[in-house]
């Protein structure tokens, strides 16, 4: 049960609306109507105190002055960003309102009018973890003669350090009002706004890449509306794009033009249905944390499942390394996936923290972080779409895949992908190299360092290396997974095979990325510790695939298989998700890299991707269906607690 409560406090309380109802009873209706099944009104702080002591949580607060849609208090309530989430506003702070700052959608300052981007807009959604220091902000509140309502119990709770998301209104209304004139200004405001057409153009994001701003999002809407009426869920929607996305595959698979023009168009509905989903679930507000999963694992799966079909139809067309581009091209996707979640979560870090204080700006980290920042806001401009471009995005890349394998073929396709990606990566691991040691933001040591790491047994038994750093470490066996497959290449090009112990030598190199798993992750760059780790897992699983003769399908698959297992991390690392259930089970990349060199060393190089591999699936599903069906089922069966009202989490 989710309660809301109004604080009907000031001079706001005893405005009455053009029809006749007082503004605080209004807000009552708008917050049940907003999805909150008990809805209070708290005469004074002391009062909000005690309703909020007794909750567990969420808990809804706004003040009695807000005019706005109550679609505006529904996206509060439903807002997938963060536990805790608050209203801001565009509009200038009047008396006893309190300014706010915000970056990358998190408030990151109040109060302080300096630097200010909005001000707080009087409505709050707190988590339960935040009750606590809710309850504490309004105790701390009442006490003083100068509180302002639930402003003074914003700035307590900011005060006490939790963290809140800002939301932001956009095509909607929301107007904070303190007289009757405001109030008749507001209200006509709110009326001349169509709700409804409001809400569907919500349900695109703000700022997207320049082919889905302009070859998707255009009329995704449509397709939005029609799945909301024919009542479909975005989960329905994300598999229908799978299917979409795996008959492209197959038709890439197959061959000649006219099924290589079928596969290019599929490919390209089955990513507007990709953006739909998303839009669904905002334009009905249906999240969850499956859904969230789901999506970012779906998307993933699909393009690699187009990557197969590309490389089978590039090996059927005659050339022989069709299989190997296709592996390529998973590969460096993946690495390159790492590093973008690693840096989002390293700048909303690094956000939250004061500025490095350098006499030069923060030299040319803090030069190129001003440049992007300016060019970030000149939305519209050449530079602006230039630099979301440039980057490589999901919508550039299927777009470049269904138009080179429509009009050259798959092995076109192949390359080009693997070309524009390798130097979006060399661009934007360079950039962001140079901000990151700006920053100066240890962010993997704010996290479970081994969990993210994916360390199994032998690495967490090694003895902690200080020096020369996690980082240095993880490269070093990267290296030489490298290196490995360079040799398995060039020798089974020449028709020999490896001597007998070089893969064990290259297991051996691997591991001594484990060096670094008890050490401290403090270094400006150790973001890009997991992504090393990733790159050379993979390479040594190919460079054995190699040596073993294995064929090239059956090394994909193992990758494949791998990636999954890695982005199933990554996903609850943006979800702020736990381990998966079975994550001891998976071995870690030193526990699979090892049992890969015993089977090559014992002459089973190309049946241990197989065995080690499906294994690693079997634990991968059985995760899958405890975290998100068998663990939530017995939650929801386990008794209610007693006390406390008895309300379960919303």
């Amino acid at each position: 049960m989710t309660l809301a409560i109004v604080l009907a406090a000031g001079p706001a309380a005893s405005l009455t609306t053009a029809a006749g109802e007082r503004l605080a009873d209004r807000l009552v209706g708008q917050w049940r109507r907003a999805g909150a099944s008990d809805v209070r009104v708290a005469a004074d702080l002391s009062e909000l105190a005690a309703l909020v002591a007794g909750a567990t949580g969420p808990v809804l607060l706004s003040g009695a002055d807000l005019v706005a849609h109550t679609a505006v208090l529904k996206h509060v309530a439903t807002s997938p960003v963060g536990p805790t989430v608050a209203l801001v506003l565009t509009d200038p702070p009047a008396p006893g309102q309190v300014p706010v700052r915000e970056e990358r959608g998190q408030v990151v300052a109040v109060g302080d009018p300096k630097g200010s981007t909005g001000v707080f807009g009087g409505v709050l959604r707190v988590g339960p973890a935040d009750l606590p220091a809710l309850a504490a902000a309004a105790e701390a509140a009442a006490g003083q003669v100068s509180a302002a309502g639930v402003d003074r119990v914003f700035a307590e709770l900011a005060a006490c350090g939790a963290l809140a998301f800002a939301h932001r209104v956009r095509l909607l209304v929301a107007h904070r009002v303190g007289t009757p004139a405001e109030l008749g200004a507001a209200e006509a405001a709110v009326a001349a706004v169509d709700e409804d057409k409001a809400e569907l153009r919500l349900s695109v994001k703000e700022r997207d890449d320049f082919f889905t701003t302009f070859f998707v999002s255009t009329w995704s809407p449509y397709v939005t509306k029609a799945a909301a009426r024919l009542r479909l869920s975005p989960t329905a929607v994300t598999m229908i794009s799978v299917a979409f996305a795996v008959a492209a595959a197959v038709l890439f698979g197959v061959g000649g033009r006219p099924a290589l023009v079928a596969g290019a168009v599929l490919l390209y509905l089955g990513f507007v249905l990709d953006c739909v989903d998303g839009q669904l679930a905002r334009y009905t507000r249906q999240f969850s944390a499956w859904g969230g999963w789901l999506d970012t694992m779906a998307d993933r799966a699909k393009e690699y499942v187009v990557y197969a079909g590309l490389g089978y139809g590039a090996t059927h067309a005659g050339f022989r390394y069709g299989w190997a581009l296709a592996i390529a091209a998973m590969t460096l996707q993946t690495v390159r996936h790492m590093t973008d979640t690693w840096y989002g979560v390293l700048h909303d870090e690094a956000a939250r923290r004061p500025r490095p204080a350098t006499g030069d700006a923060g030299g040319l980290g803090g030069k190129l972080n001003a440049a992007s920042t300016r060019v970030q806001a000149d939305t519209g401009s050449v530079s602006y779409w230039l630099k979301r471009t440039v980057v490589f995005p999901i919508g550039e890349r299927w777009a470049l895949m269904a138009v080179a394998a429509a009009l050259f073929g798959p092995l076109v396709a192949l390359c080009a992908v693997l070309a524009w990606g390798t130097l979006a990566f060399a661009y934007t691991g360079a950039l962001r190299t140079l901000r990151a040691r700006w920053m100066r933001v240890p962010v993997v040591a704010t996290v479970d360092a081994m969990l993210h790491r994916d360390d199994g047994p032998l690495a967490r038994g090694l003895p902690a290396v200080r020096r020369p750093g996690p980082l240095v470490l993880a490269v070093l066996g990267a290296l030489g997974a490298a290196a490995l497959l360079v040799w398995a290449l060039v020798t089974v090009h020449a028709g020999d095979r490896l001597p007998g112990w070089a893969v064990p030598l290259g297991a051996l190199v691997l591991l001594v990325g484990g060096l670094g798993a008890r050490a401290a992750h403090t270094g400006p760059l150790d973001w890009l510790v997991p992504a090393g780790l990733r790159a050379g897992e993979y390479l040594f699983a190919i460079a054995v695939g190699v040596a073993g003769r294995a064929p090239a399908w059956l090394i994909f698959g193992y990758v494949f298989v791998l990636t999954l297992h890695h982005y199933d991390l990554t996903a609850r690392l943006e979800k702020r998700q736990v381990a998966p259930p079975l994550h001891s089970g998976t071995l870690g990349w030193d526990g699979r890299s090892a049992l890969l060199a015993v089977a090559a060393f014992t002459g089973y190089a190309s049946t241990g991707p197989i065995t080690i591999g499906a294994y690693l699936l079997v634990v991968f599903v059985a995760s899958v269906v405890l975290a998100w069906a068998v663990l939530p089922a017995r939650a929801r069966r386990a008794p209610a607690p007693v006390g406390g009202g008895g309300r379960s989490p919303g």
